[in-house]
């Protein structure tokens, strides 16, 4: 008989509980919203909301005169809030208040490293567009380098000035070993570098726990919407210890030959996963003939 467990770290981190709970608030007494760029990278829970009233947009402009907005988690650069103040749009503010810190900490590392004489660099370890790296470089008025990974930022050095000083930050929900890994490429270069700890802690935590959880079953069945950055680093970090880990958006997707008799098939998921997708992947396991 197959066994399943789901992963008690997994589902949604603290500042999308807060933004998803604050629309549903409004939506009680309201018939419509709108969520500036998609409220959490899960197309799910995007379909639920939906069907409760929130209306996602990509631009303020789509936003009738005197409509309400909501600021999701991930945060929106300063020119986001002179736009809607012109416009007259009410906003529910939901950024995380980590994202908002890391926002605080740049915009001071900016000030500091483009005193007098100096001309400094600030670095950004993040998924290039992403929304929550956009809201940081707007900062800073776009002055800012964004890399992905080891080889982006390869392909940069020709490009830095190492005689000036140099401070780096990451997106709040990258994997820290990578971060620690673009990190030590630049000291090794003599970079004069500062470098900010600025994943989240909730998400940083869960990288040692979540091995251990995919090392522990014999298959792993990672929840994710496409387009969650989170999804793709922890997803890869289940598939470094387990080889049978597999990345569905909800039950349609389970293919039942992945599942063996006696498997111990562990649930888990991004922190833009909700938990009742959770439980019906894992009821759906449990159901399999």
């Amino acid at each position: 008989m197959v066994s399943v467990e789901i992963d008690p770290g997994s589902g949604f981190c603290g500042g999308v509980i807060r933004a998803i709970t604050r629309a549903e608030e409004y939506l009680n007494s309201h018939s419509h919203m709108y969520s500036l760029g998609d409220i959490v990278h899960n197309e799910a829970e995007l379909s639920r909301l939906k069907q409760c009233g929130l209306i996602t947009v990509n631009n303020l402009s789509e936003v009738p005169e005197g409509g309400t907005v909501l600021i999701r988690a991930h945060g929106e650069p300063p020119g986001t809030y002179q736009e809607a103040a012109k416009r007259q749009l009410e906003l529910i503010d939901c950024s995380c208040p980590v994202v908002l810190q890391l926002q605080k900490h740049i915009r001071e590392a900016y000030a500091s490293l483009h005193a007098e004489g100096v001309h400094g660099q600030v670095i950004i370890f993040g998924r290039v567009g992403h929304a929550e790296v956009l809201g940081l470089v707007g900062q800073v008025d776009g002055d800012a380098l964004v890399v992905e990974n080891e080889e982006m930022l390869l392909q940069a050095l020709p490009h830095l000035d190492f005689s000036q000083p140099m401070a780096i930050f990451s997106q709040t929900t990258k994997s820290p070993s990578e971060y620690a890994a673009i990190c030590q490429l630049l000291r090794d270069r003599g970079a004069k570098l500062v470098v900010h700890d600025t994943i989240c802690a909730q998400v940083a935590n869960r990288h040692e726990r979540l091995m251990a959880f995919a090392s522990e079953h014999d298959v792993i069945l990672f929840v994710s919407g496409r387009s969650s950055s989170n999804g793709k680093v922890l997803s890869d970090l289940c598939h470094s210890v387990n080889p049978r880990t597999y990345v569905i958006g909800g039950t349609e997707e389970i293919n039942p030959a992945w599942i063996r008799n006696q498997d111990r098939v562990g649930i888990c998921g991004a922190t833009s996963t909700p938990k009742w997708l959770l439980e019906e992947v894992a009821n759906a396991i449990l159901r399999l003939p």
